[in-house]
């Protein structure tokens, strides 16, 4: 398909299916995670979008974000507070251990937006 003088690809993902995925993306971590506050969830995937762009090819990035921000709000968990702890990187595949996470008076893992900015 072309644009003026610019092949397009018909298939690939354009700025409004990637604003669509990343609310998919926001709504799917909300469930898996309905302990934390949803603006936590907001910033990590947030963060997680900023550090792929520039990036040409945006099919995957909807994924990679979801795959990062689920690892950076899982390391906020089990971590909070940790100033001098490392970032589990995007992709990350650590698993801290869940006893060591702090929790609320139910025993569910606590976690803050610092936490979460500490993450990144």
């Amino acid at each position: 398909m072309r644009h003026g003088s610019v092949l397009t690809d018909p298939w690939a993902m354009d700025e409004e299916h990637e604003r669509r995925a990343l609310a998919g993306v926001r709504e799917r971590l909300c469930e898996r995670y309905p302990d934390l506050d949803p603006a936590l969830v907001e910033a990590a995937v947030r963060v997680s979008h900023l550090e792929l762009t520039g990036n040409p090819i945006r099919d995957f990035v909807p994924l990679l974000v979801e795959h990062a921000a689920r690892d950076r709000l899982a390391f906020a968990i089990h971590n909070p507070g940790t100033d001098d702890a490392p970032s589990p990187g995007p992709l990350s595949t650590a698993s801290p251990d869940p006893q060591s996470a702090p929790s609320d008076d139910d025993g569910v893992p606590t976690a803050s937006l610092h936490d979460v900015e500490e993450a990144v």
